[in-house]
């Protein structure tokens, strides 16, 4: 390795930074520590920060964004091919091709393709940079979701955003770098944002559960049962504590322990400001749909995440409870679930652009994976990662784009394929970071989102 691969190569300290810096020129070098992680970018970053929409379940692409009029044509008859292994037995038997119970459109000057699910979103679609090749790997919603938030279907690894905040740092040292609204207790869990072997800091703070957020949205434990002076005695004495815990062995897990309480104690005083929804005038909460019954939670969740957005959070995901998974009920499961989210959704980038973010800030929404063009039972459609759609915008991308295709069913990728990891690459590529230089030693070997995969997919560039 030359001397430029190993400084662009960040290792576990094996004397940690802070006790170095507390060590030098009286302690005052730790006060630059808050400064270096703005500067460690391998190049000019497009974005500064992603918000990204997981739509938990797997949204079905032929539904959507895919229109495939081939397949309305060849409703009830046999897919022409044999489909993949592994899918539900019910399905494989029949191959029975069904037509997508939704009208598609041309909207914008780009003329792009929407189904009548999401009428909202579509008016935004020269925004929009839509890759309808995506592949990942997993068949079950376990495998594809740790997939798309780790980069691994089936070990422990760190998610997307861990690795942008221990990459980047945060930007507004006041609030945690990394946020998950309404994350899900299934299908990994806690591993869907967390740090893994980084150090703990990077993982996400969490707000609301299971796809939801309550009115009085609050960070939980953040607000100290004692007063200020007798919480800063105690912080105080676990610092002792957790200083001499360091001196006797490795200190990277306490000292991530320890910079997580210290945000935690500046959160105290920035954090209820950011969340706080009240302030919002009417007309900005009604364009997110909070004045709605059907879109008001997930209305509310996407305008925390502008708000976290404007002020400095790096990387804030936007979770919709496992809804998507329409094995059978696809008409009513997909109805509710696009009108729960199509305006809120739609509001986010238009307020983003009027407050001029969305240039610097990439939206990203999919879900673990796609669904079937072939029927599940009578009117489902199973688990489908061999091909599907996620699209982004702003944040560097080209709006109004349609990249890569399926084939005329919706199956396989037949051009321009994004596996998961090249996505990964490209979110990082934005964000400026190089996917094959952020790396992290451990276990004896430098560990990497993309692991020894991934190409940035410099076409969807602007």
């Amino acid at each position: 390795m030359s001397p430029f691969q190993s400084c662009q190569r960040y290792d576990t300290p094996a004397v940690s930074r802070r006790t170095l810096l507390q060590g030098a020129a009286c302690g005052f070098g730790s006060l630059a520590l808050s400064g270096l992680a703005s500067d460690s970018a391998h190049h000019a970053p497009r974005a500064k920060r992603v918000i990204f929409l997981f739509m938990h379940g797997g949204v079905s692409h032929v539904d959507t964004f895919d229109y495939k009029p081939e397949l309305n044509l060849r409703d009830g008859q046999t897919l022409p091919f044999d489909p993949a292994k592994n899918l539900d037995p019910t399905s494989t038997r029949q191959a029975k091709l069904m037509a997508s119970p939704w009208k598609f459109s041309q909207h914008g000057q780009s003329g792009q393709w929407v189904s009548e699910l999401f009428p909202e979103v579509a008016k935004m679609a020269d925004e929009l940079c839509v890759v309808k090749s995506v592949k990942s790997k997993g068949q079950s919603h376990g495998q594809a979701v740790c997939m798309l938030h780790t980069g691994s279907d089936n070990f422990v690894r760190p998610s997307v955003g861990a690795w942008v905040n221990y990459g980047l740092g945060e930007e507004n040292k006041n609030l945690p770098g990394f946020i998950s609204i309404g994350p899900s207790a299934t299908h990994g869990g806690p591993r869907n944002y967390g740090s893994a072997f980084l150090p703990a800091e990077n993982q996400a703070t969490t707000i609301g559960r299971s796809g939801a957020v309550k009115k009085d949205a609050s960070f939980r434990f953040l607000k100290p049962a004692t007063d200020q002076k007798t919480q800063q005695r105690k912080l105080a004495f676990l610092e002792e504590i957790n200083q001499s815990h360091i001196s006797k062995g490795d200190p990277s897990a306490m000292e991530g322990m320890i910079r997580s309480m210290e945000l935690a104690f500046r959160m105290q005083g920035a954090a209820p400001e950011v969340i706080g929804l009240e302030d919002e005038p009417e007309y900005i909460q009604s364009l997110y749909g909070l004045d709605q019954k059907e879109t008001e939670n997930f209305g509310r969740q996407c305008l925390l995440a502008r708000r976290f957005a404007e002020a400095g959070v790096r990387y804030i995901q936007v979770n919709t409870a496992n809804v998507w998974d329409q094995h059978s009920g696809l008409v009513k499961g997909h109805e509710k679930n696009s009108k729960a989210v199509d305006k809120p959704i739609a509001g986010l980038l238009f307020d983003l652009k009027q407050r001029g973010l969305l240039e610097d800030t990439l939206v990203v929404w999919g879900g673990e994976f796609g669904r079937t063009p072939i029927v599940q039972g009578t009117n489902g459609r199973d688990h489908h990662p061999q091909g599907f759609t996620v699209w982004m915008a702003g944040g560097g991308v080209k709006g109004g784009l349609s990249y890569g295709e399926t084939d005329e069913f919706g199956y396989h990728v037949v051009k321009d394929k994004v596996h998961m990891h090249d996505l990964h690459a490209t979110i990082l590529h934005l964000m400026g970071l190089n996917h094959e230089k952020l790396t992290y030693r451990y276990a004896g070997r430098d560990f990497r989102l993309t692991d020894v995969y991934g190409d940035v997919v410099t076409d969807l560039f602007a």
